[in-house]
């Protein structure tokens, strides 16, 4: 290490380039756009208009460009274009907004823009930075990586589920009715809670530091998104993006590393999970206090989570501000849709399709998000469908007597119910309707179910299907402790010629339950209705919608036959999970929620009870998702053709399993029969050396020595015992 006396000159240059402080150069307002095709002198006038479109469209909209004056085309002797051009701006700042904006936009299929400072090409161009001698880049050797869907190619098709209780957390095989098989189980692993990836790539940890990804075979670190004291993440549909979330808004201290100083007082950020780096971040938008609601509930801030949804090809992310607008933004760019926020007055809530949606006489691109907005003044409340990125609004209702609305879409995108609870004029009384937007259809129908007469608590869209269930509720009584009975009801479209989907029709409504939670198959079919969080209550119904049993006669146009199968009891039962596959169901008792008798249950999909496992400080169980099938819908269709011959193979293997299981126990137990024998052998023989070094005989029974017998003295007491035995009892009645 060099000290002060010891200083060479280019000690002295390598510092004065390190602590170089850049003064106003002038040159702040030039911009050098590249990566613009070549042209001809002929055709220099029609690129800079093409050029100066583009900058008008996508670049900062306060920006006014003067084509003959801020515009230069540097040409070479050749007269062909060099492949670039230098843009004067008005001020730094809108220099600076448009190298944020336009950098990496493609003008066509062949070119993409990269905008730069003109006094970056000074500041990492000059003299010495650079070498004048090209040398090739060193090609570090290949490194094969860890593959992160290894756990789909188990031979016995089973799950993985991840574990948290205690302070551990561990990843696990479903072994059915055996325990389960440990894959990693680590202390410490998570702050707050783990969250597996919509496809099971990663499964993500919480720390103060920000979020850490793990995946492949081990568990293996994959990314790391620094972020300080974040408290909740959501991964987009395709798991290209992750949102992250912090109450705190984040400080930059020091030289700034993965977070720049635009990440300075935000608290949520939208990262890019392929290279970890930031797109973009916010500061969050608080949620206010329904209609009605008292002042101690309107002054409590509620969080608005997700703060950023996402379309169902990622190609938008949006969010909302209450009462105001919905900002759509472009991935994977971040840039606001048309420079411009959606306005919506009033806007309360907002959910895209979560599915690519192609209705009838459209054949345009187009993604579609349902909001909805309360009565303002005159104004009736109204629900609305989008069409992005057009803008368009292709359908709106008007409501009346509006209290609440929630917006529930088909996992297709076939239908969006709307939920619409109202209040009677006097307003102390509600009762619920539902408004179902058939959105593949043309003009996009709506069909009212106005058949409810309480108030709906939970709704839930058949998985891939076009059935609902529902549960409802009356008033509760005042100053009652015991809360009101609900009502199941089941409802399926009415069977129409033609193979078209008929009107919505109520199966059957199952009456006096306390049900309030909905879990259907991800496979569809069959549903679970439970009772959770309750402290009296902990039934499980398990139903079957298409039961291959006779069907009653009321029901004979309806596109179901309804059973229940099962109903199990799980004392302080908290949370209902399928598996991926449909095969199974884990109801469990989390400690986060009461500390009695936490753990959790494995339930074949008609309610058998496979296994019981009581888990000390259990928290948080969740299945590992499935990405989807790569069968075609003809090879799904042959798969459930040929299924009962696949079950006979799969009936081989599990007492093909059950054998080599009773094969291992009765191994176990030979071997440990003959490590007894062993054993007892040595015993025997160190014995009898024993006996052999003390000169006595080998026979142990040689030294027993007859003791005289003992007889009673003539103190002793006798004990005598009567015993009474009735032979015969008559029973004579004189009148």
């Amino acid at each position: 290490m060099s000290t002060f006396d010891t200083l060479t000159e280019q000690d002295l240059q390598q510092d004065e380039a390190e602590f170089e402080v850049r003064l106003e150069e002038g040159l702040d307002t030039f911009v050098v756009f590249d990566g613009l095709p070549i042209v001809s002198e002929d055709n220099k006038a029609k690129l800079i208009k093409f050029l100066l479109k583009k900058i008008k469209k996508d670049g900062p909209s306060s920006s006014n460009i003067d084509p003959n004056r801020q515009i230069f085309l540097p040409m070479n002797e050749n007269g062909m274009s060099e492949g670039f051009a230098f843009v004067e701006y008005d001020t730094p700042e809108e220099a600076f907004a448009a190298i944020k904006s336009l950098h990496g936009t493609p003008l066509d299929k062949k070119h993409t823009l990269a905008v730069n400072k003109l006094t970056d090409i000074d500041r990492y161009g000059r003299e010495g930075r650079i070498d004048d001698e090209y040398k090739p880049p060193k090609i570090e050797p290949f490194q094969e990586k860890e593959h992160l869907r290894s756990w789909l190619g188990d031979p016995n098709a089973r799950d993985q589920f991840a574990m948290y209780r205690g302070d551990k957390v561990g990843v696990f095989w479903n072994m059915k009715k055996d325990p389960p098989e440990n894959v990693v189980d680590r202390d410490h692993w998570t702050q707050l809670f783990v969250q597996w990836s919509p496809m099971g790539t990663y499964l993500a940890s919480v720390h103060p530091q920000g979020i850490q990804l793990w995946g492949g075979p081990q568990f293996s670190k994959q990314k790391q998104f620094p972020h300080p004291f974040v408290q909740l993440v959501e991964f987009s549909p395709q798991e290209n993006y992750l949102t992250t979330w912090s109450s705190r808004p984040i400080q930059i201290e020091g030289a700034p590393g993965v977070l720049s100083y635009d990440e300075d007082g935000k608290n949520i950020i939208i990262w890019d999970i392929t290279t970890g780096k930031p797109l973009r971040s916010f500061v969050s938008h608080d949620l206010t206090a329904p209609a009605g609601a008292d002042d101690a509930a309107a002054q409590k801030k509620k969080v608005q989570w997700p703060a950023f949804k996402w379309s169902a090809d990622e190609k938008y992310v949006a969010r909302m501000l209450q009462h105001q607008s919905i900002s759509v933004y472009e991935l994977p760019r971040m840039n606001l849709l048309d420079k411009t926020v959606v306005k919506i007055e009033g806007v309360m809530d907002f959910e895209w399709s979560p599915a690519t949606v192609q209705r009838e006489g459209v054949k345009r691109y187009e993604q579609l998000f349902s909001f909805w907005t309360p009565e303002i003044g005159s104004n009736p409340a109204k629900v609305g469908l989008m069409s992005i990125p057009s803008k368009e609004i292709v359908r709106t209702r008007n409501l009346f007597n509006v209290s609440d609305v929630k917006l529930h879409w088909q996992s297709q995108g076939a239908y969006v119910c709307v939920k619409v609870d109202r209040h009677s004029k006097s307003k102390k009384s509600m009762a619920t309707n539902l408004e179902i937007f058939r959105v593949k259809e043309k003009g996009v129908p709506v069909e009212v179910v106005d058949s409810l007469k309480d108030t709906v608590i939970n709704f839930a869209w058949e998985p891939k299907g076009d059935r609902f269930v529902l549960i409802t509720t009356g008033e509760a009584i005042a100053g009652s402790a015991v809360a009101p009975k609900t009502a199941v009801s089941f409802f399926c479209p009415e069977k129409v010629k033609g193979g078209a989907i008929g009107n919505f029709k109520l199966i059957r409504t199952i009456e006096k339950k306390t049900s309030n939670g909905i879990y259907w198959s991800p496979k569809g079919r069959f549903v679970v209705v439970a009772t959770v969080h309750s402290q009296q209550n902990f039934d499980l119904d398990f139903w079957d919608l298409d039961f291959e049993g006779e069907k009653p006669e009321s029901e004979k146009d309806l596109s179901a036959n309804l059973q229940l199968m099962k109903t199990v009891d799980h004392f302080g039962v908290t949370d209902v999970d399928w598996d991926p596959t449909g095969r199974y169901v884990v109801s469990s008792a989390s400690a986060w929620t009461h500390s009695l008798e936490n753990g959790y249950n494995i339930h074949t999909f008609s309610g058998t009870t496979l296994a019981e496992h009581p888990t000390e400080k259990f928290k948080q169980l969740l299945w590992r998702p499935r990405p989807p099938t790569f069968l075609s819908k003809e090879e799904q269709k042959q798969v459930r053709k040929n299924l009962r011959e696949y079950s006979r193979e799969f009936d081989e293997e599990d007492k093909y399993a059950v054998d080599i299981a009773n094969t291992a126990i009765v191994e176990m137990r030979k071997r440990v029969l003959s490590e007894w024998t062993a054993w007892l052998r040595k015993e025997k023989q160190m014995i009898l050396e024993e006996r052999e070094d003390l000169g006595l005989s080998p026979n142990a029974d040689d030294d027993i020595v007859a003791q005289p017998s003992i007889t009673a003295a003539e103190g002793d007491t006798v004990v005598e015992e009567i015993v009474e035995e009735i032979i015969e009892e008559t029973e004579e009645i004189i009148s």
